[in-house]
């Protein structure tokens, strides 16, 4: 798909946005492009739509999807096609993905599935891509990736309120994209220090071992805070509060008899940045299990995969599990970005499963 510019701030744009004629004209434009990847003129979307509306009325509409970036002309006086952002949107808000039909699941668990267990992984891996080519019409793709891959560089992009995305390159340069569901109000703050915090950390380890070392730092750092809080309390210069241990806040009073000890508030420092460190950790381990889960299918519009940044391609692809649970590799397609998405993306999720099926025996 050509570049072009989109406007500041398009990428928020939402659903409320968009009136339900503005909807619609835009849903024709994107499927009509699916179907035929040609551009589509208000002369046609005219006569396409369900609602009677004049050229003139379909022309404005356009130009204000274009304002919003969702849509561009290729070249002047011409129709419209949809922009990255503009299939992005389309995905994630306006399309309904189709269940598999009984065909296309009896298929992919013939030809993948087969006799079963006495197949090697690259056979099973080979043959789920191949399947996977032949359905969608385009090239399938396999990643594995070794469970021991030894990382440089981990970064967290927020992606949507509730859903983020760890990017893991490896010492070798591999780059792997992992989507990950985040708790409801973690700001984008909270994202960049916890990638801080790994990639300080983080060179030549795997993800198991730096989660481990966190976790280790972790339960130290709690063994001395409660080294210290107890032998505070038991002076009388503060009590505890609260409920579940991630809940209880130390109350510091006597703050006269504390002036006069400095040890105390050496102590009371030390306690305030234990438990700013321990908040740190817990954090930043959650984001970590995360990285380690990382479900789901997930696509790539054209430039949104580094990997597969080639203009006009898309990249769908879904993760599978060694007998563990633990994640191993993705297996997915890459096409053109008018592939049919309604139709691939449950395609590629049950390829997936079958694959960690056979894995886990």
């Amino acid at each position: 798909m050509a570049s072009h510019d989109v406007p500041i701030g398009a990428n928020q744009v939402s659903l409320a946005a968009l009136n339900e004629r503005s909807r619609e004209i835009f849903r024709h434009i994107v499927e009509s492009y699916l179907a035929t990847g040609e551009p589509v003129g208000s002369r046609n979307l005219a006569r396409l739509l369900p609602i009677t509306l004049s050229p003139a009325s379909v022309r404005n509409v356009m130009s204000d999807l274009e304002q919003l970036g969702l849509i561009f002309a290729p070249h002047t006086s011409a129709g419209r096609l949809p922009t990255e952002l503009g299939l992005r949107f389309f995905v994630d808000a306006l399309m309904q993905i189709g269940d598999l039909t009984e065909s296309d699941r009896r298929s992919i668990e013939a030809q993948v599935a087969g006799t079963g267990s006495g197949k090697s992984l690259e056979t099973v891996l080979t043959e789920a891509s191949q399947t996977l080519s032949g359905l969608t019409r385009s090239a399938g793709v396999v990643l594995t990736a070794q469970a021991n891959v030894r990382l440089k560089h981990i970064e967290f992009v927020r992606l949507e309120p509730e859903r983020a995305l760890a990017v893991l390159v490896a010492e070798d340069g591999q780059v792997e994209n992992r989507v990950l569901n985040v708790p409801a109000g973690v700001p984008m703050s909270a994202l960049v220090e916890a990638g801080n915090f790994l990639n300080a950390r983080i060179r030549g380890k795997t993800l198991a071992e730096l989660r481990s070392e966190i976790e280790a730092a972790q339960v130290a750092g709690q063994a001395e805070l409660d080294q210290l809080t107890q032998k505070i309390i038991a002076a009388g210069l503060a009590s505890w509060s609260g409920g579940e241990s991630e809940e209880r806040k130390l109350i510091v009073r006597g703050h006269a008899n504390l002036l006069d000890d400095l040890h105390a508030l050496d102590d009371l420092e030390r306690v305030r940045s234990l438990f700013d460190a321990l908040e740190t950790k817990r954090g930043v381990i959650d984001l970590l299990g995360r990285a380690e889960r990382g479900d789901g299918v997930r696509i790539f519009i054209g430039s949104e995969n580094k990997l597969f940044s080639l203009s006009g391609s898309s990249t769908i692809v879904a993760p599978y599990r060694d007998s563990k649970g633990s994640i191993v590799g993705v297996i997915g397609v890459i096409g053109p970005t008018r592939l049919n998405y309604a139709r691939v993306i449950p395609m590629v999720d049950y390829t997936a499963r079958i694959v960690s099926q056979l894995l886990s025996g």
